[in-house]
């Protein structure tokens, strides 16, 4: 009998069905085949194997099965990604009681709660109502995008969660109340006279707010959004990413735009496929780059093609500089729409009308055509002040390009838009590319990162989980003190500390791997495959700072030493490939 939710999932979707609803998938003899969602390529190299009900990339490295594919392409957590699946194959999920529930599962009930009250609120208030409405929102999409009011009381929401029995801690930890300097004072709202926009994560979890000040006083913010939580970084998700994904896959493009309302209207203009930056990272020039290669990360996946649909004003064009460089250099096909002077999409579509919209989305241009457009029909300026200017705001964008083949192309049409020689321009590109290599170096190393990081602890922590469970059985189907030992051994850290790294994940990591192994009489064979996934990892990593090792003491030359990391290098990289053959023969 299947009792377990994750087994009745498999049992109706198949590895097949997951990824080709995803990425287009070819036959390669048994198995299929595709361009890897989780890293750069044109030759494909990440292979599905539906008799294994799994996926494994020759490329990056990434595996696992239909859980952990869903977790990494939507950035979700496993919760996230059962509550996702479940819907897919019509598996029922039973309601966890709530004495059990995990803080993150606490936090996640406390966003639905004030999400209820928020949009309870903006029920009962005409003037915020008559607002939203004459800023074009029909009911319809005030209701979709659960749109809600809070209101300038200073205890609102902290009062009514109080009533269902969340405490201080946790009412904090979601991001809704704030402790006042003052000590002896009670907590109070962070959102206080604000139309409220919930962000969602892919699987429509509530994670977030964003809220819209209604009565401008003079002090407050325009917007204030949700600090980072436990279930909300900033880096993970964009505002309407979840009602967009289908749609940008369908559609082949997704929609950047800055704000709420832009990314509403246009959804209600029939541009499903659009999605916004406020209230999340993407173009904040304070976050790392590591956060903008996330947020198009998720994009990405989805469809290499973006439009970005800034305000026309110069704080626009700056906010999509950033981002743009990154899209560029994560092969994707940036283009801008051009907007007039002082509108934005919102006020486009409600204002001019939705043909106007879809006029300007059609017209869009790629963004070095678009930059260029811009500096040579400024007629007031001379040849020399445009040369500086293409050098300076457009052959960085041609620098970002991976492709030689594109890089050309763009080459030529400044030169035939321009007419400066394409010699002066390659010129002037071979500097600009000496001084953009530190940022390009960082860029790949943020991109390099972000997919190590999932997988390095996505391992970890399914590993630990299956310890954790197992220690609460009364008989236990592994030895938990062997298995911890080999991780440690593998990870080269003492106990306290490894276990000191999921302190405050262990409801979570529990639930998981109980969810998963109930009645599984694989979980040995499985933990064996972790096992020897966590020691390929962790040895492309010593083999990635040997060859950094080589290449110093070969500018160096010091050639015994380099002898010596020579042999180094050749013992790590026998011990991958023994793990490589071993995962071929089984």
């Amino acid at each position: 009998m299947i009792n377990s939710p994750v087994q009745k999932i498999k049992e109706r979707l198949s590895i097949e069905d997951v990824v080709s609803s995803y990425i287009k998938l070819d036959h390669a003899g048994s198995n299929l085949k595709a361009n890897c969602p989780f890293h750069n390529e044109k030759t494909p190299s990440f292979f599905v194997s539906p008799d294994r009900g799994s996926y494994y990339c020759f490329g990056c490295g990434a595996k696992g099965d239909i859980f952990t594919f869903v977790e990494e392409f939507e950035g979700l957590d496993f919760k996230g990604a059962l509550k996702l699946l479940a819907g897919k194959a019509g598996v029922i999920l039973e309601q966890y009681n709530n004495e059990e529930e995990s803080e993150k599962e606490r936090l996640y009930r406390a966003m639905e709660e004030a999400t209820n009250f928020f949009v309870d609120n903006l029920s009962k208030n005409k003037k915020v109502l008559e607002y939203l409405k004459s800023r074009g929102l029909l009911d319809s999409s005030i209701s979709d995008f659960r749109i809600g009011f809070a209101s300038e009381d200073w205890r609102q929401v902290y009062n009514y969660l109080k009533t269902k029995k969340f405490s201080d801690k946790e009412i904090e930890l979601a991001g809704l109340a704030k402790k006042p300097d003052d000590q002896s004072k009670a907590m109070y709202d962070r959102f206080r006279g604000r139309i409220m926009f919930p962000i969602s994560d892919s699987s429509g979890r509530v994670i977030a707010f964003s809220g819209r000040l209604f009565i401008d006083d003079g002090k407050s913010a325009k917007y204030l959004n949700s600090p980072d939580t436990p279930i909300f970084s900033k880096s993970s998700v964009l505002y309407g990413l979840d009602k967009a994904k289908e749609s940008i896959r369908k559609n082949n493009f997704s929609i950047l735009v800055e704000g709420q309302f832009d990314l509403v209207l246009s959804h209600q203009a029939g541009f499903k496929n659009t999605v916004a930056t406020s209230g999340t990272a993407l173009t904040d020039r304070a976050v790392s780059k590591e956060n903008i290669v996330s947020n198009l990360g998720l994009i990405r996946r989805l469809s290499g093609n973006i439009v970005l649909a800034f305000d026309a004003d110069k704080a626009g064009l700056n906010a999509s500089t950033r981002a743009s460089k990154i899209a560029l250099s994560l092969d994707m096909d940036v283009k801008v729409a051009s907007l007039p002077e002082g509108v934005d999409p919102a006020d486009l579509i409600s204002k001019v009308g939705k043909d106007a919209w879809h006029e300007a989305i059609r017209n869009s241009k790629h963004i070095i055509e678009f930059l260029l457009n811009k500096i040579l029909n400024n007629k007031t300026k001379d040849s020399r002040y445009i040369g500086r200017e293409i050098k300076e705001r457009i052959l960085p964008y041609v620098d970002s390009i991976n492709s030689s083949i594109e890089k050309a192309h763009f080459i030529k049409l400044i030169s035939d838009m321009s007419q400066i020689s394409e010699e002066a321009l390659k010129d002037d590109l071979k500097k600009v590319e000496q001084e953009s290599k530190f940022e390009k170096k960082e860029i790949e190393e943020a991109k390099n990162i972000e997919s190590k990081m999932f997988r390095k602890d996505y391992i970890e922590r399914r590993l630990l989980g299956i310890i954790l469970w197992q220690k609460t059985l009364k008989i236990q189907s592994l030895d938990t003190e062997v298995l911890l030992k080999e991780i440690v051994d593998i990870l080269k850290i003492n106990e306290e500390e490894l276990l000191e790294r999921v302190k405050n994940n262990k409801e979570d990591l529990i639930f998981e791997a109980e969810v998963f192994y109930t009645n599984d009489m694989d979980i040995k064979k499985d933990v064996l495959e972790l096992l020897n996934n966590l020691k390929e990892e962790y040895l492309k990593e010593d083999l990635a700072n040997k060859m950094q090792e080589l290449h110093i003491c070969e500018i160096k030359k010091e050639n015994d030493k380099s002898s010596q990391i020579l042999k180094e290098i050749n013992e790590i990289n026998n011990k991958i490939q023994e793990i490589k053959n071993g995962r071929i023969k089984k």
